[in-house]
């Protein structure tokens, strides 16, 4: 047998030998070590899907198998063997695959998601990058049948390598702009033949360090032949999945063009491409920009944009995207609340794009911190959930906004109602309306309450 079929064969997470079970209460009083589920349990009914169908986990190729736990002023820290340059690339990404699957396998997530270059390593040409991705798709095929994982969505990494330094779809280069295409139309081949649910854009580097040297409105007709580009090949293959393109507002570029949602959403609209694409929102990229979490899938669910999630969060005293593990409750209720009340996910998810500390060097630790993020997830979905049943929320907004349901509010949205006429109604019945309180610390209070009680 060969080295490399022996190496297939190998596990690579020793100290966890099962899937991890769920503990339930009784496993409040484990010690640290132990990898066991308190709160997350798949098949536990809430409301009308069971926890795995409102939650659709998915585990991140990139920061948990890519990423050697590097950082500006250090190298990596972590033991990701197949990393190592003496590796044959291909070896190496065989060897990566396994582990990958391994884990996703014994932490028990239904999804994963990968870039292309995450699982196949680039040739040195496209047409090798192709065949190296090929390879390791026909591979991949075969893992997700043994293991039941299946593909959240697939992406191609548009921001690494150095042709995309000034952008893949809004390079001043059209070549660049041609290559990106290329790779953007394996990935999605790939993504269709794994039955990907979705298929995720991320403009990394689609923005301006200056505008000494840019002309945006040249940048953003590229960007949007790019999105026409990709749909229309979505069509011509039959992928069902959705569109998803992923909001940030700077890193690494000065100003990036899918700032937030609220960006993302106008420029669908000025391109008539609303409909084909849908957003990915990510928790760090949300509070990067300004907003919270929950403004921002608040957003997109009212505009008929929600697609999909990022689950992570930053750390406040830092200025950039840190991807921690989520482990607040009480900053996704609120998010998980708009979810749960629309309807939940359709062939989204919550995807762990989530990076370890540099310090947490131990193979188990990429258990601990997806243990402790689904965790928070699922306890978050329980207090949304009851929320929901509650009512409170609700008719707290009903009150609010009663008036717009009268006759009053009936003729101010009728467009034939005009200006003057409104302030003729106002002059002739000496209008002069009192506040009311938003009662804001009362609902706040109501969504404490429920944290502490849910179970």
């Amino acid at each position: 047998m060969s080295e490399r079929k022996t190496r297939e064969r190998m596990e690579f997470f020793t100290d966890v030998p099962q899937p991890v079970p769920f503990a339930g209460a009784a496993g409040a009083t484990d010690s640290p070590g132990e990898l066991r589920y308190r709160i997350y349990d798949p098949d536990r009914a809430v409301g009308n899907k069971t926890m795995a169908e409102h939650l659709r986990i998915a585990v991140c190729y990139w920061h948990s198998f890519n990423w050697p736990g590097s950082d500006i002023f250090g190298v990596g820290t972590f033991d990701r063997p197949w990393l190592q340059p003496a590796v044959d690339p291909m070896e190496a990404a065989t060897i990566k695959q396994d582990a990958a699957f391994e884990f996703f396998a014994k932490l028990g997530t239904p999804f994963y998601c990968f870039h292309d270059v995450d699982m196949a390593p680039e040739g040195d040409t496209l047409a090798e990058s192709k065949a190296n991705l090929d390879e390791m798709v026909d591979r991949a095929a075969k893992k997700m049948s043994e293991t039941g994982v299946e593909l959240l969505w697939g992406t191609a990494n548009l921001f690494t390598h150095p042709r995309y330094a000034a952008g893949a779809a809004t390079n001043p280069d059209p070549d660049v702009f041609t290559h990106a295409a290329a790779q953007v139309r394996h990935m999605l081949d790939a993504t269709h033949r794994l039955g990907g649910h979705n298929y995720v854009l991320w403009g990394g580097r689609e923005g301006y360090e200056t505008l000494l040297n840019t002309r945006l409105g040249q940048e953003a007709d590229q960007l949007a032949r790019f999105l026409e580009l990709v749909a229309e090949h979505k069509r011509n293959i039959g992928f069902d999945g959705l569109l998803l393109l992923e909001p940030k507002p700077q890193e690494p570029t000065k100003h990036q063009y899918d700032y937030d949602s609220a960006t993302v959403h106008g420029f669908l609209d000025r391109y008539d491409l609303l409909g084909e694409y849908f957003v990915n929102i990510e928790v760090n990229h949300a509070t990067l920009s300004g907003h919270s979490f929950h403004h921002e899938v608040a957003y997109a669910i009212d505009n008929g944009i929600f697609g999909s999630v990022d689950a992570n969060r930053g750390d406040p005293q830092n200025g950039w995207d840190t991807d921690q593990f989520p482990n607040s409750v009480d900053d996704l209720v609120p998010a998980m609340y708009e979810i749960v009340r629309s309807g939940g996910f359709g062939s989204g998810g919550f995807n762990f794009d989530t990076k370890l500390r540099r310090q947490s060097m131990d193979r188990t630790d990429l258990f601990h911190g997806h243990i402790g993020g689904i965790d928070t997830l699922a306890k978050a979905l329980l207090v949304a959930d009851e929320l929901l049943n509650n009512g409170t929320l609700e008719a707290a907004r009903d009150r609010r906004y009663a008036g717009w349901r009268g006759s009053q509010g009936a003729k101010i949205m009728d467009r034939s109602t005009t200006l003057a006429s409104l302030a003729d109604d106002a002059v002739a019945a000496d209008l002069d309306p009192a506040p009311v309180s938003g009662r804001q610390e009362a609902l706040e209070n109501h969504i404490n309450q429920m944290i502490w009680s849910a179970t």
